[in-house]
């Protein structure tokens, strides 16, 4: 489960990615805190401010994979934590003084996303670099576990912080906990990273990226379906805060709860991905059935303790998709063009928030926030059974033969 944490540089890495990591969504919490204060409830807003972080990854995801493909790994990320801890620090400032307005956290918040088109490409290549081809797979798992895991960790202890000492703390938790990460990368011993070969400046890089996924169909497929269920159904940051405070009429105290027990069931998904030998295509699918039918059970639960216990198997489900999805992803992808494919993969995980944010926030505000969970998680069973069709398809099996355990399904999943 642990063997790539043998390498140095990369149990350096994984500290200090737990750390900064768990940081970075406790602040996306907060912020969505604080937007619901300055805005008196308001999930249009908090739909708004989550996809300003986002957009920058629409627009510029390909150029942030070029950036990792073209230079050293390590130097960028130094680069980009501190951008991102200073940006946190700014926010913490402005909370504390009183003086935040909305426009601040929407101007701060698009300048974290701009960070972040560098820094997550480059982040999830540059596991290979420091690891051989024997633990190459489980450091991929590891490292997308840690990245998920903290997705779900920060919200949790963000609450927690925010009931405890007060919203402007967790801004300045943030910052600090990108220096954990930067020392971490200044202690590595370049001489034992597995360095990839830098790609020279040249235009058309861009294009050669696309035309790869394009032409890999098992890409382009895993692609779709990332974004299905990241756009429409990873928007817990934004329903958990709503369903705490809207339907359950709960302070921040009872959200943070809510977060560390969706945060309990993806830790037990990460260790289970972590000792994932082989990956697939229909282990994508039933994960993703599998996570979109809770959805829906969590936005239909009517007390906030059936609420609470749905959410559990809720975030196994969801750990155990992205983690596959981002494994399988760089195995199947040539070492020269895994930044750019990474800065695809990264446009579809993350850059349709600035879709789904906003829409799942004006689906609970005009329609209710028990319906936005559900429209959510129909849309995800909708997108993963689209996916099944066409590879089943694509294989010449039937579709009920390629979902069940046969040796059929075995041999072609």
């Amino acid at each position: 489960m642990f063997s790539s944490l043998r390498v140095r540089n990369f149990r350096l890495f994984a500290t200090g990615q737990v750390i900064s990591n768990t940081g970075t969504w406790m602040q996306r919490v907060a912020q969505d805190w604080l937007v619901l204060e300055l805005t008196h409830g308001s999930g249009t807003a908090v739909g708004i401010a989550t996809g300003l972080q986002f957009l920058p990854l629409l627009l510029f995801s390909l150029w942030g994979g070029m950036i990792a493909d073209r230079y050293s790994k390590r130097i960028v990320l130094m680069f980009t934590q501190s951008a991102m801890g200073a940006l946190a620090l700014v926010l913490g400032v402005l909370a504390v003084t009183g003086v935040v307005r909305p426009w601040h956290i929407y101007l701060l918040a698009f300048g974290l996303g701009m960070a972040t088109v560098v820094d997550n490409p480059t982040r999830q290549s540059f596991a290979v670099e420091m690891v051989g081809p024997a633990d190459l797979r489980n450091a991929i798992a590891l490292n997308s576990a840690v990245f998920n895991l903290a997705r779900i960790v920060g919200p949790a202890v963000a609450g927690l912080v925010i009931s405890l000492i007060g919203t402007p703390a967790a801004f300045f938790l943030n910052a600090a906990s990108y220096l954990a990460v930067i020392v971490s990368l200044y202690l590595m011993r370049p001489s034992e990273l597995r360095l990839a070969e830098r790609i020279p400046r040249a235009k058309g890089q861009l294009r050669e990226g696309l035309a790869y996924v394009r032409s890999r169909p098992d890409l382009l497929l895993t692609m779709i379906l990332v974004f299905f269920i990241a756009t429409f159904g990873m928007n817990f940051q934004v329903t958990t805060a709503l369903m705490s405070r809207v339907v359950f009429h709960t302070g921040a105290g009872r959200f943070g709860v809510a977060s560390a027990v969706f945060a309990a069931g993806a830790l037990c998904g990460a260790l289970a991905a972590a000792r994932r030998g082989r990956v697939g295509m229909r282990l994508l699918v039933w994960t993703a059935l599998v996570f979109g039918a809770l959805e829906v059970g969590t936005g239909l639960m009517p007390t906030y303790w059936l609420f609470l216990l749905l959410l559990l198997p809720t975030g196994m489900a969801v750990i155990s998709f992205s983690t596959a999805a981002n494994s399988s992803v760089q195995l199947g992808t040539a070492s020269d063009m895994r930044g750019r494919v990474m800065g695809i993969y990264m446009l579809v995980f993350l850059g349709g928030a600035p879709i789904g944010s906003p829409l799942t926030g004006l689906i609970a505000q005009d329609f209710g926030t028990r319906l936005s969970l559900v429209a959510e998680g129909a849309i995800s069973v909708a997108g993963a059974a689209l996916v099944a069709v066409l590879v089943a398809r694509a294989r010449g099996v039937p579709i009920r033969s390629y979902l069940r355990r046969t040796k059929l399904a075995r041999a072609t999943a």
